[in-house]
């Protein structure tokens, strides 16, 4: 049947292919679907228009007034979805709305079960088959991503995807068309297109076939982009050597994954080789290279040696730190500050660590008959580790003893030496003490004391008799000395949240305990507060003294705030801490988090040096501050090394025995009494605690 072009109102005839303006095509309100096309499946269908023309007629009939007559207008039956991709392409301005549109004139036929008709008797592709007809359109007419999502309104990102599944092997393609696959699981087996190895993994897979166990069975033999190899090396210098990358299409590979080991270790080790030469340029007898560190070199260590710094460098180390604390004041990291204030800071703490760095020298002679072990560190970084000698120049590395003086009489043992080597120990302390450093934040200080104070409150509240002498110390200070900030108990009674000062302390066991010592308590409660006084006379001495301590323990405070400076509080709460033999290690360890990553490199080393041992220390010296924090972790854990906020001087002797409170007299004061009323200041008194 000839087509023709409608140029004035079309006779009612039915079945006939006539071309109509597209301006004159209405959609019908019969169409049978409600729900619209989506925007993707009219740009689809656009994109189709636009490279294979109209393939497909629209079904329409002539629009008629009420009386009969045409109006000259025709409505879509079938096709409202060509029709407005074609509005698309007006809009686009890649035709006009005259543009002659064929269509199939019915008249003859309901539109509402035309419409209904389209939508429902047919059968749509299977993926596998669209997946493999991509394929040959790339294969056959080599059109790439871009040239087939252009023609089929998709984004090249999904081209790619279907192109790698219409690769995967055609076995296990028909397998997933009877339905022995999923998709999910087929977009596994994608991730490679070697379809010896995706038979050889469905075989032996078994009941279990989660798509994450295809994956991992699919890259068994190649190594992870996040692998420290890969890393080191660099997709670049790996791609431009020869290598292959798999990347998954379909999940995130987190940078995909590297086929060729071999070459990727050949090119580990090169690199690393080349790191060891510029360290061997120091002045090293010798540098190797490995990935992992060689435990079984049967080498000598030797360390750095202290090295007082110049006077320059200790002005300049002392002017920088105390520019840093100035700008970091407020903060607790870098991600709190302003951009330009970070990098301002990150920078006065690098040059603050090259001139610390300056503490500490090998000697010369361990330098020219010693060498290095360039190795790849966890995170693919390189960890260079100096000082090691072979045992052929041992002699010649080792510097030289001193001559003993002559006369003296070298000991291993006796009450003199030990006492020399006390003093000399508490000078080496206090020297290093004195160290000009970077202090730690005020922030950490708020963190570390919060959980001191939990841990106080805690030991307190399990202590009847020392809550009982905390209680009384507060109370005589602010009745008879008016110090009301003398005690550490905030006897109003004040109990001061702790989350705000520490995170996360209020998920921690010791608060747990907290908790639950304060809940047995409000269960015993009577539930009207005047019953409250007969409750407590009806208790037993015993746990009326419980329930004192109880109440006292929630109001410790030993918070140290830089807004909030009380000395003599804080004094009172290490005796309290003293006296109940207080072991934070018990409850708290350092861990990154919690200490490691929130403090300087020079405080990490002295962490390590005190809790394990000091070659500990100078093997993590040179790290980078991340991989310091982590291995000081590591070396820490289980020590029970505690930061000097933390850590709790022993108890001093008891001042008096308890037959002397027993049978002194009465209108004395005893020792605790005396101590606490006394003349000179609290500070220089020793501190007692009255015998049970």
């Amino acid at each position: 049947m000839n087509a023709v072009t409608e140029t004035a109102a079309a006779e009612p005839v039915s079945g006939v292919e006539i071309f109509v303006p597209l301006a004159k095509l209405k959609k019908s309100p019969r169409n049978a679907r409600k729900v619209p096309h989506g925007e993707a499946a009219i740009v689809a269908l656009a994109a189709s228009i636009q490279h294979k023309g109209l393939i497909q007629n629209l079904v329409i009939e002539p629009e008629v007034k009420e009386d009969g007559t045409p109006t000259g207008y025709y409505l879509v039956t079938a096709g409202e979805g060509r029709r407005l991709a074609m509005l698309l392409r007006v809009k686009r301005k890649q035709i006009k709305k005259s543009e002659a549109v064929r269509c199939w004139l019915d008249t003859a036929n309901d539109p509402a079960e035309i419409s209904l008709d389209e939508n429902v008797t047919r059968t749509p592709m299977h993926p596998a088959d669209q997946f493999e007809r991509f394929r040959e359109l790339s294969e056959s007419k080599g059109y790439g991503a871009e040239e087939i999502g252009a023609r089929f309104g998709v984004s090249a990102s999904v081209v790619k995807q279907r192109l790698r599944l219409g690769a995967v092997s055609p076995k296990l393609l028909q397998v997933y068309r009877e339905d022995g696959l999923t998709l999910d699981q087929l977009m596994a087996f994608a991730i490679t297109e070697d379809h010896a190895r995706q038979e050889q993994v469905f075989e032996s897979l078994h009941h279990n076939r989660e798509p994450w166990i295809i994956r991992r069975d699919m890259t068994a033999s190649n190594v992870p982009a996040t692998d420290r190899r890969a890393v080191f090396v660099g997709a670049d210098a790996y791609v431009e050597a020869g290598g292959n990358i798999i990347r998954d299409l379909f999940s995130e590979d987190r940078g995909g994954f590297f086929e060729d080991a071999g070459l990727l270790d050949m090119l580990a080790v090169e690199k690393l080789r080349e790191i060891a030469g510029e360290v061997q340029a120091e002045g090293w007898k010798w540098a190797e290279a490995y990935i992992d560190y060689p435990h079984a070199n049967g080498f000598r260590r030797f360390y750095p040696e202290p090295v007082a710094l110049s006077d320059e460098d200790e002005t300049r180390l002392e002017a920088l730190s105390t520019e840093h604390d100035a700008l970091a004041e407020g903060y607790s990291s870098y991600d709190e500050m302003p951009e330009d204030l970070a990098e301002k800071l990150e920078g006065l703490s690098d040059e603050i660590d090259a001139i610390s760095a300056k503490r500490s020298a090998y000697d010369p002679k361990v330098i020219a008959n010693g060498g290095v072990f360039v190795i790849l560190n966890h995170d693919g970084t390189a960890r260079i580790e100096r000082g090691f000698v072979r045992p052929e120049d041992e002699a010649l590395a080792d510097p030289q003893p001193e001559d003993e003086p002559e006369g003296e009489v070298v000991s291993s043992g006796g009450e003199d030496e030990d006492e020399g080597g006390d003093e000399q120990a508490e000078d080496e302390q206090e020297a290093e003490e004195e160290e000009p450093g970077k202090p730690i934040s005020d922030s950490l200080i708020r963190d570390l004391s919060a959980h001191r104070t939990l841990a106080l409150r805690v030991a307190l509240g399990e202590r009847p008799d020392l809550a009982v002498v905390a209680l009384t110390h507060t109370l005589t200070a602010q009745l008879f000395y008016s110090y009301a900030e003398a005690g550490c108990l905030e006897v109003r009674p004040t109990a001061t949240p702790l989350g705000s000062h520490a995170d996360g302390i209020d998920d921690t066991p010791l608060a747990a305990r907290a908790s639950e010592a304060h809940e047995a308590w409000a269960e015993r409660m009577p539930r009207d507060v005047a019953d409250l006084w007969g409750f407590i006379v009806g208790l037993d001495d015993a746990k009326r003294l419980a329930l004192l301590a109880h109440c006292a323990s929630r109001t410790v405070n030993a918070l140290r705030l830089p807004w909030d400076r009380k000395p003599r509080s804080l004094q009172t709460a290490d005796r309290l801490a003293s006296a109940l033999g207080l072991d934070m290690a018990k409850d708290w360890t350092p861990t990154v988090d919690s200490y490691l990553g929130r403090v300087t490199k020079a405080h990490i080393v002295e962490a390590v040096t005190e809790g394990v041992s000091e070659d500990a220390a100078c093997r993590i010296a040179d790290m980078k501050k991340p991989d310091m924090a982590q291995a000081a972790e590591q070396l820490l854990a289980g020590t029970g090394w505690l930061p000097a906020t933390l850590r709790t001087t022993q108890p001093e002797p008891k001042a008096i025995e308890a037959d002397a409170v027993n049978t002194g007299d009465a209108d004395q004061p005893s020792a605790v009494e005396a101590t606490e009323t006394g003349a000179e200041d609290e500070a220089d008194q020793p501190y007692a605690v009255a015998a049970e």
